[in-house]
């Protein structure tokens, strides 16, 4: 978003306007919209910035529910916002530590700030971008304990000021086109400036889930959060912040119900063995966590290969830290005599899981010529080592 079209977002027309549109929909329907406006005699940069905001409320509902239609975006700080409800955790951990007041640096559009206002914390938020710290400002209004800087992280003054909260930028936006920053070490601010904190107050620092697990200081609680089976980030926290014995933590959310794997370090891994009745998938965050062994031993399970993250085992266990599935049968693991196998079973939909093999689902599915009004889902992976395909049913 550009300076001029958030001045008129935030004139009275623009919000009275932008409150007014109904929820935006498909595409032809916009395009109704845009005619009627312009036909009321809104300027034509009003509607275009107005309809936009539409959309991005529209997409935020996913992170933010209904909050969402009283907030305004940007691109690239809605792609990075915290979903709320992992936001209040965050928030809640801040709180348990008796942290009063806390230094949201490099704030975004205001997300995490507006989950810890909700607990009652004071929080001094900033944003090096002028138009984000804008909305992160309207965004945050009607909380009077949050103060919204526009400025740099590294030029925040932090006394009086008891922990500090940092969701580094990982993306940058030229020319309309938003990108994901490879190198942690182009990350704004800084990591070295971010873990520097840390030697002056307890901190949290989010990152990306697949952030290189060297950039962990030693000693922190690095912590992979999921949501609905997507692995949203990777939060490290120091000081006060950090659980005392926790190195690693997997935090499953599904649905309002929220579950944790936690243990001193990286686990070990099971014992490697063959096809049990049961097969099961980790959920991403006790994988990026290395938490796999844990989770095979309180299930009584066991790898299925080395270095592949599924389990499986004789018996069926309900729990949140994985999917599993009901083995029905080997199936031959060459193409050509898979693709008679599932032919003779008459199957037309196909779910193709994988790990530990080199083929890409989509195209197989279309090598295999399915035909039938049946449905099925396998598992190409490996047991102890050799290439097998499972023929398995969802628990």
């Amino acid at each position: 978003m550009e300076r001029d079209e958030l001045v008129r977002l935030l004139s009275t027309e623009g919000l009275a306007l932008l409150d007014s549109l109904p929820p935006y929909s498909s595409k032809a329907d916009v395009v109704k919209t845009v005619a009627d406006l312009r036909k009321q005699g809104h300027d034509p940069g009003l509607v275009a910035a107005v309809l936009s905001q539409s959309r991005l409320r529209s997409k935020a509902r996913a992170k933010f529910g209904e909050f969402a239609d009283r907030m305004l975006f940007t691109e690239p700080g809605l792609e990075q916002a915290t979903r709320l409800r992992v936001a209040a955790l965050h928030a809640g951990r801040f709180a348990r530590a008796g942290l009063r007041h806390v230094a949201d640096l490099g704030c975004g559009i205001g997300g995490d700030a507006l989950a810890m206002a909700a607990v009652d914390l004071e929080v001094t938020a900033a944003e090096a971008d002028e138009v984000t710290a804008a909305v992160a400002a309207f965004n945050l209004t009607p909380f009077p304990r949050v103060h919204v800087l526009h400025a740099l992280a590294e030029d925040v003054s932090l006394g009086g000021i008891d922990a500090a909260w940092l969701d580094p930028a990982r993306r940058t936006t030229s020319g309309g086109t938003t990108t994901r920053l490879a190198d942690a070490g182009d990350y704004s601010p800084a990591l070295d400036f971010a873990f520097g904190l840390a030697e002056r107050m307890p901190v949290g620092v989010k990152l990306g889930p697949g952030t290189d697990r060297d950039v962990v200081p030693d000693g922190a609680e690095a912590q992979w959060v999921s949501v609905d089976g997507d692995v949203v980030e990777l939060v490290v926290w120091t000081g006060a912040l950090a659980r005392a014995g926790i190195g690693r933590a997997a935090l499953v959310i599904r649905g309002d119900a929220a579950h944790e794997l936690v243990a001193p370090s990286d686990a070990e891994d099971a014992p490697a063995g063959p096809l049990g009745d049961f097969l099961y998938e980790p959920d991403g965050a006790v994988i990026r966590a290395r938490l796999i062994g844990d989770l095979a031993r309180s299930m009584g399970a066991w790898m299925l290969s080395e270095g592949i993250a599924y389990l499986t085992g004789d018996r069926e266990v309900d729990t949140p830290f994985a999917r599993g599935f009901r083995v029905i049968e080997r199936l031959p693991a060459d193409e050509r005599s898979l693709r008679r196998a599932l032919q003779e079973r008459g199957v037309g939909t196909l779910e193709i899981k994988k790990r530990g093999v080199d083929v890409d689902p989509a195209e197989l599915r279309t090598r295999l010529k399915l035909k039938g009004d049946g449905s099925a889902t396998i598992v190409l992976t490996r047991e102890e080592g050799r290439h097998v395909a499972i023929l398995v049913e969802r628990l």
